[in-house]
């Protein structure tokens, strides 16, 4: 049985081991795959493991072999899973690996705006403190959490999560789920978009992308926001209008916009939001603890056993 990974280092630039998954098979992991070498570097591989690697008909077509494709992410996008269908090609993904990561990224951007840590931190040294005649000062405000409002777009396991957290520091939490019936839990009230936005001092994006979410934060949806609230996606950077966000910023009309997430990754060199003022942007590492990555493999390795075994898990086709 031939597995072949298509873009591994991402996952395990060589701080982790593979033998989970090296172990059920005759196994090749290449670090990167350029879009014309997918198909020759597939080969007669009969399980496949990718991320962001294009899957489509093109593909299929001239793999005879191949029977699965475990995708080590959430997010199957990639993958044109009704061709997969028409092939008889399984489609597994990763749910639920990145839960805590993800929600503790999320506050990681939000004690970012309200304790200004690095800030400070390069003003002591700086010598900031050393010139001081108090024993203390504050190069911007400072704010407390506890009796703010955080909205949550998208209530899934990461929305929970993010919650949760959000209850511990004192947090008035609102959301806007998919379906009305979904349990919220206690002191989570369940509002429509139009409330969502307008009385959120703290937005969270944890929702998945599709026709109905893309550009979901909007010039429409962003003038019904308080002056001077802040935005967090966590989630795909097409849950935005970078244009928007971006006019926002310049207008001061939110005070800060932070993302693990773009529309086009990685960042293009013109991307709206590069030079944006009070904008904060990581390389899409929400998910990369070092701990996250290592159940993400022993997830996939899972699925791979399930497959092999006839009784397939976290099938999306």
């Amino acid at each position: 049985m031939r597995i072949t990974v298509l873009d591994g280092h991402a996952l395990n630039p060589g701080d982790l081991s593979w033998s989970p998954i090296s172990s059920l098979g005759d196994f090749l992991v290449f670090d990167r795959t350029p879009p014309q070498l997918v198909a020759n570097l597939i080969g007669n591989s009969e399980i496949i493991l990718l991320n962001k690697i294009k899957i489509d008909e093109s593909v299929l077509s001239i793999c005879p072999n191949l029977r699965y494709i475990g995708v080590l992410a959430t997010g199957y996008n990639v993958v044109d899973t009704k061709a997969c269908r028409a092939h008889g090609v399984t489609v597994t993904n990763i749910p639920s690996y990145s839960t805590d990561a993800v929600a503790q990224h999320v506050f990681a951007f939000i004690l970012n705006w309200t304790n200004r840590v690095s800030i400070h931190c390069e003003d002591v040294k700086n010598g900031g403190w050393v010139k001081n005649p108090d024993f203390c000062y504050w190069k911007e405000p400072l704010y407390e959490l506890s009796g703010k409002t955080l909205g949550i777009f998208g209530f899934g396991n990461i929305g929970q999560k993010v919650a949760k957290i959000a209850k511990a520091f004192g947090m008035n939490v609102i959301a806007k789920v998919h379906n009305e019936k979904s349990f919220l839990g206690e002191e989570i009230e369940s509002v429509s978009l139009e409330e969502l936005f307008s009385r959120s001092d703290f937005l969270s994006l944890n929702a998945p992308l599709t026709d109905e979410t893309e550009k979901i934060v909007n010039e429409k949806t962003i003038s019904l926001m308080k002056h001077g609230a802040y935005i967090v996606n966590t989630a795909r950077g097409g849950l935005v209008d970078e244009n928007a966000i971006r006019f926002a910023l310049d207008s001061s009309k939110i005070a800060g916009y932070a993302t693990d997430v773009l529309v086009h990754e990685p960042m293009d060199a013109d991307n709206p939001l590069l030079r944006a003022k009070n904008c904060v942007i990581t390389p899409h590492i929400a998910w990369a603890a070092k701990e996250t990555r290592a159940r993400l493999i022993e997830i996939a390795a899972g699925n791979i056993r399930a497959f092999l075994d006839g009784k397939a898990r976290n099938v999306v086709n």
